[in-house]
């Protein structure tokens, strides 16, 4: 397919045959990054491990997806896209191979760097489906891509677990390794030719990530959005299998690991929150995803003795945090359209920061007050995150940035 085809389907919008591709392709790049999580204690004992060095296995992972959004995710507004997906789709499958091969923990802690590293081609996916996406349709997109993704986070833990249960941990790895290589011959025979006219090199387009987010508050004030909801998030998530697995619940890990499906609420919730965006809903859906993230935490905090609540706060906090993830992605995605592989690498960037903070701080509270803790302090970011919606609507009127500007003009 030719660059004029990728510049044609922007102006005529994407298939929903084209959606899906986007939206499959997004959600099995990133389960890539979660398919360890359920695997944990199968590795190490495989491979005669401490339970301190099992845990290394997340962490190389995380860190690897962190320089993989400052390295590569830049890297798609200066390549041709197709190409740069499709080349990180082969090194993805070659990372997992490694995993199942892998005879020792350093072979596969370096496996899980590289997969780490290059499976943010799902984010250089969405910017790049909102890309082709017309303005008066780019949140429905964006919001049916971010469900595949939403679905590859939730799906991968399970179907993980299931797939080691049957034929062992390393056929985990062996079946995504080939799922990932039919998925590159996809993307290479569907995927449109698309590159943005940026004529920078590798250093000044890594500068501009800064040079783009002081120029934009929009970008700024949402990369809070999204940082705080990440949080608030992490939060619920670093601590369920604390809560679950004592008293009054005695949970085990198969059990614990289907809590997660609860969450495909949020991808139900990431197609329409898109729909609310692209009508220009933005700041009441921001205020209501972030009234979401406080409620939440009161169920959570009744979940300590109910599982009733704890199962709808998981949803509503799910609902919340989802619908505010889409909402900042639709109206960052309306700055630049030649900077929106580095807008989402800025935003994406503070959205680990937060879910690194959340993490460790829910850590902390826990161990300093149980549960009760943990829910005061979601529900903490869950009011920063109102806070910071009051604080948005007061400065509303003022004009924030040229772009933005010209998109209110439109």
């Amino acid at each position: 397919m030719s660059l004029q085809h990728g510049r044609a389907l922007e102006e005529r919008g994407m298939s929903s045959g084209m959606i899906a591709v986007f939206a499959i392709a997004t959600g099995q790049a990133v389960a890539s990054n979660y398919l360890a999580q359920p695997l944990l204690e199968t590795i190490r004992r495989d491979l005669h491990l401490t339970t301190a060095v099992a845990g290394l296995i997340v962490t190389v992972s995380q860190v690897g997806y962190a320089l993989g959004l400052i390295a590569l995710l830049p890297l798609g507004d200066l390549l041709e896209r197709r190409r740069l997906i499709t080349a990180l789709a082969a090194v993805t499958a070659l990372g997992l191979a490694g995993a199942a091969l892998a005879p020792s923990i350093g072979v596969f802690l370096a496996a899980a760097a590289l997969v780490g590293f290059t499976s943010v081609m799902a984010q250089l996916l969405v910017p790049f489906a909102a890309s082709l996406s017309p303005e008066a349709e780019r949140g429905r997109v964006v919001g049916m891509v971010m469900s595949g993704l939403l679905l590859g986070i939730l799906l991968a833990r399970t179907a993980s677990g299931f797939v080691a249960q049957l034929a062992g941990w390393r056929a985990v790895y062996w079946v995504a390794a080939t799922l990932m290589l039919v998925q590159m011959i996809v993307l290479l025979r569907t995927l449109p030719t698309y590159r943005e006219r940026v004529a920078l090199s590798y250093p000044r387009l890594l500068a501009s990530v800064l040079e783009i987010a002081r120029a934009e508050p929009v970008l700024r004030w949402r990369a809070v959005y999204g940082a705080v909801s990440f949080a608030g998030f992490s939060v619920l998530w670093t601590t369920l299998a604390f809560l679950l697995s004592g008293r009054p619940y005695g949970y085990g890990a198969g059990t614990i690991g289907l809590f997660g499906l609860v969450g495909a609420a949020g991808a139900a919730t990431a197609t329409l929150a898109g729909r609310f965006s692209d009508r220009g809903w933005k700041n009441p859906l921001t205020g209501l995803a972030s009234l979401l993230l406080l409620v939440a935490y009161l169920f959570i905090w009744r979940g300590a003795t109910s599982l009733a609540a704890l199962l709808v706060g998981i949803v509503v906090l799910d609902i919340g945090a989802q619908a505010l993830h889409i909402t900042n992605q639709s109206e960052i995605y309306r700055l630049r359209p030649e900077a929106r592989s580095r807008i989402n690498a800025f935003y994406m960037m503070a959205c680990f920061i937060g879910a690194a903070a959340g993490s460790s701080t829910a850590a902390f509270a826990y161990a300093a007050a149980g549960w009760r803790g943990v829910s005061l302090l979601g529900a903490g970011y869950g009011l920063a995150s109102c806070v910071w919606w009051a604080l948005d609507l007061a400065m509303a009127r003022r004009p924030r940035s040229s772009s933005a500007a010209a998109t209110s003009r439109e």
